[in-house]
């Protein structure tokens, strides 16, 4: 019996490395929260494409929006981490500390939710990949899978929709629309933006101009 649970626990392991070697080179085929968007929505919208062909306004916006740090930390921005715990003990909008990398992580190996496995395994994925993969794929990685709207899933899906240009037309503008979303890209809607979401996007546009892909 234990020989057998060994052999299973072994071939998960051996069966996880190939993924994240394979992960460094190819897009995923498809990802948990896809299907959970393709059964909710009836539609799975999306269009990978590489790193190069994303231009480069809708990455400083992202990164603005979402971890400014993205270029310096080793995965884990951790000022991040206690000023978003500080913040939520206030009781405003609930604000998270994840970096691109561990949202990463979470998109292409995991599931949605917030129960400590899952955080777990969130963090040893964000520390292999940060090793294995290096900066620019995890950005592609992310920029391709993460879900932009119902059913859109990756930036150039979220250009064709809301804006119908590729991401690397996309002006300084239309791209903090897109990042602007970000992370309830199903409540909010850069084409009938709510006040929050106009402030936000004023607020990527300065932060963009600190931006350096490097």
């Amino acid at each position: 019996m234990w020989k057998k649970i060994k052999k299973i626990f072994l071939l998960l392991i051996l069966a996880n490395i190939l993924f994240i070697v394979w992960g460094k080179f190819f897009n995923p085929p498809v990802t948990l929260t896809q299907i959970g968007g393709l059964f909710e929505y009836q539609k799975l919208q999306r269009d990978y494409i590489s790193y190069d062909e994303m231009g480069t306004n809708v990455k400083k916006a992202v990164i603005a929006s979402e971890d400014q740090s993205f270029f310096t930390h080793k995965g884990f921005d951790y000022k991040a981490i206690e000023n978003a715990m500080k913040h939520n003990e206030s009781g405003k909008r609930i604000r998270g500390g994840s970096t691109i990398s561990q949202q990463t992580a979470k998109n292409i190996f995991l599931w949605q939710g917030r129960s400590w496995v899952r955080k777990g395994l969130e963090a040893v994925y964000t520390f292999i990949i940060e090793i294995a993969w290096g900066k620019d794929v995890i950005l592609e990685r992310y920029l391709n899978s993460i879900e932009m709207g119902r059913g859109v899933f990756g930036v150039e899906a979220a250009s064709q929709y809301y804006f119908h240009k590729s991401s690397a037309s996309l002006t300084k503008s239309e791209a903090a629309w897109i990042a602007a979303i970000l992370p309830n890209p199903k409540q909010y809607d850069p084409k009938n933006p709510s006040a929050y979401l106009k402030r936000k996007h004023t607020w990527i546009m300065r932060q963009m101009n600190n931006v350096s892909l490097k």
